[in-house]
């Protein structure tokens, strides 16, 4: 088959692999037919390399046909359609009977110190072989694979992978309520289905932050006010303003380790990912290699007593938060990767009907072929041509 994989440091090429086979029980082989680039993918591209090896297929956001199961997966059978999670959780464990699928105890990678596997997502989450490829071997299929129904593009569907449900979470562990003012931070993908479900779940006011044009406007599209940072020299100050003075309720940070921030940050992000393997683990592991200026406007723009919910991946390990004035305001945080499953229930009654609330079929901006994905990751990065979510489609031509 063919399938996109790392070659090195932003460099990927879609090479012929071994198509993947039944190796468990628990088993799925799934045709794809719809995948998609994260932006944390993009970390991958740039810092993360040390924890890849060339070859290392790429993509965790996929969906598609099934095509044979293994013997102890009942719930799906060759023929259906589904959308695979990110993580790969069991089901059935003590985290997962507890809805924490993203820390599943089966899956869990505890030589790395890390939580549930991840397809597509380097050594540190069991190097499992991602989806920007023709054909997925799905682990835990007796629990992960979600069935969906045949009408609708796949783009209606295809966000539960990853994008949807990690919005969804976002937005419940920024504790909304009807009539909340929600600030989002970073207007991606994630930025933008955030503020969208924020709208859905009651928030009477949503205030969303960036600034690339294309961005702002699909926000606009969606009801959203939206702060331009190119022309607000105070991003906390102008939300104060909206907020009678007191700040948002809850604050979103749906940007992570790709935000823009201090020259050093920037170079020293920029510079791990040059650096031979050995010297880069170091580098991440034990520096703060992120970029904090993301943070430092969710940490500013939350009223006291307010939560803020960071939802943006971050690879370093020793960055500062600035604690006291956290513990001054009385500031709650939540984080972490998505409980997939723990949300598809609440979301799917806004896919199935007739009309789209969450407009999941207005983030798509390009869609290309699996053979022209490595330019799709340059198109991405460098956010040409308007480009916000691109969807690779293996069975089109290139």
């Amino acid at each position: 088959m063919r399938a996109l994989t790392w070659q090195g440091t932003q460099k990927v090429s879609v090479e012929t692999v071994p198509d993947p086979i039944i190796q468990q029980p628990t088993d799925a082989i799934v045709r794809m037919t719809s995948t998609a680039i994260c932006g944390s993918d993009l970390h991958l591209y740039d810092v993360l390399g040390p924890y890849l090896e060339p070859g290392d297929i790429l993509g965790h956001e996929p969906m598609g046909i099934v095509e044979e199961v293994g013997s102890e997966v009942t719930h799906i059978k060759p023929g259906d359609r589904v959308v695979v999670p990110f993580n790969i959780s069991c089901g059935h464990c003590w985290m997962c009977s507890r809805g924490y699928f993203a820390q599943c105890e089966t899956t869990q990678n505890t030589d790395q110190g890390k939580g549930a596997s991840l397809f597509g997502y380097t050594k540190l989450y069991g190097q499992v072989p991602g989806g920007q490829a023709e054909y997925l071997r799905v682990p835990q299929a007796q629990f992960g694979p979600i069935k969906v129904p045949t009408d609708h593009p796949d783009e209606r569907f295809l966000y539960l992978s990853d994008v949807l449900t990690t919005s969804w979470q976002a937005v419940r562990y920024a504790d909304t309520k009807p009539g909340d003012t929600i600030a989002v931070v970073g207007l991606g993908p994630i930025g933008q289905m955030s503020a969208r479900v924020a709208k859905y779940l009651g928030a009477e006011q949503v205030i969303a932050v960036d600034n690339v044009t294309e961005r702002l406007e699909m926000a606009r599209r969606h009801g959203i006010t939206v702060l331009d940072e190119r022309e607000v020299d105070d991003v906390p100050a102008a939300i104060a303003e909206l907020t009678n003075g007191r700040g948002a309720d809850g604050v979103i940070e749906a940007v992570g380790m790709e935000a823009h921030g201090t020259p050093f940050q920037e170079f020293a992000q920029r510079s791990a990912g040059l650096l031979p393997d050995a010297v880069a683990k170091v580098a991440i592991d034990k520096v703060g290699v992120d970029r904090m200026a993301a943070l430092r406007t969710a940490f500013a723009s939350v009223r006291r007593a307010g939560t803020i919910s960071i939802i943006g991946v971050y690879g370093g390990q020793a960055d500062p938060f600035p604690m006291m004035d956290l513990f001054d305001k009385g500031v709650t945080l939540r984080m972490g990767q998505a409980h997939v499953k723990r949300w598809v229930d609440e979301i799917m009654p806004a896919l199935t009907g007739a009309d789209d609330p969450l407009g999941t079929e207005d983030l798509r901006t390009h869609s290309m072929p699996l053979e022209s994905a490595p330019e799709a990751y340059d198109l991405f990065k460098d956010k040409k041509d308007g480009c916000i979510k691109v969807v690779l489609k293996p069975e089109l031509q290139a």
